[in-house]
């Protein structure tokens, strides 16, 4: 089921996404050689406490997973594209880390995601950041009052190809408003003028994966979370909570 927001739910999940980007700025500064991942989750729990915030990812489980999430943030690094947990592993020069990340503040919830190097960047990295941020600022353009989902998937699956990159086709963005994942589904491949429409008050987490190799396979890992490229090609995810209003999108995971 479809909830449609009113101006103050959507005031309040603004609310959950400021401190959303706030945890993300927090782990991006402390992000460092020699840092580990559970150090970084400590930074973005350390911004969630002083918020008042809870952690839509610590203990969630949904059908695929073995045992439920343990950290408040993924922490992806290099041939890992989404779900990795938090480890001892301390991050070396040239590492490419996507970071995700959601809060519960008053009941409403926000979900974003960033991709960063750490020391000395590759080219290609950047290559790569830069195509997944295309892919989602396109979605988010494509999030208009009249237009439906699969205008959005068109848009991010669009600039995926033309960057050569592939893209995990079981995972994609969500509904999200009082839980993180509510319908509807938000694939980031589609045929445009499809699937559900977009009204005002619709609120979506739009979040491209893009895997540099360029193909969509993908293997999961031994903890049952983490999902890796098959070729170890490098990959990205980027991830804005918005909303559909009747003057364009609105960003909610911003400072």
């Amino acid at each position: 089921m479809v909830e449609i927001k009113n101006d103050a739910a959507l005031d309040g999940m603004r609310e959950a996404g400021r401190v959303v980007a706030r945890a993300l700025a927090a782990v991006q500064a402390a992000a460092a050689v020699g840092v580990s991942l559970r150090e970084l989750d400590e930074a973005a729990r350390a911004v969630l406490t002083e918020a008042g915030a809870g952690s839509p990812f610590l203990g969630y489980r949904p059908p695929f997973a073995p045992t439920p999430f343990p950290a408040v943030i993924c922490t992806s690094v290099n041939d890992a594209v989404v779900h990795g947990i938090p480890t001892d592993y301390r991050l070396r020069d040239g590492d490419l880390v996507s970071i995700d990340c959601g809060a519960e503040l008053d009941g409403w919830t926000g979900d974003a995601a960033t991709t960063f190097t750490v020391g000395t960047p590759r080219a290609a990295d950047l290559d790569l950041i830069e195509a997944t941020r295309k892919a989602l600022d396109a979605g988010i353009a494509a999030a208009v009052a009249g237009n439906r989902v699969g205008d959005i998937s068109h848009a991010i699956g669009r600039v995926a190809l033309a960057a050569r990159c592939g893209m995990p086709a079981d995972f994609g963005g969500h509904g999200i408003g009082r839980r993180m994942h509510e319908d509807p589904h938000v694939p980031n491949r589609g045929r445009p003028g499809r699937g559900f429409p977009l009204r005002p008050g619709l609120a979506l987490a739009i979040e491209p994966m893009l895997m540099s190799g360029g193909r969509d396979e993908y293997v999961t890992a031994a903890d049952g979370w983490t999902l890796r490229t098959v070729d170890g090609s490098r990959a990205a995810h980027i991830e804005h909570t918005i909303a559909v209003t009747a003057d364009g999108p609105r960003v909610m995971t911003v400072p």
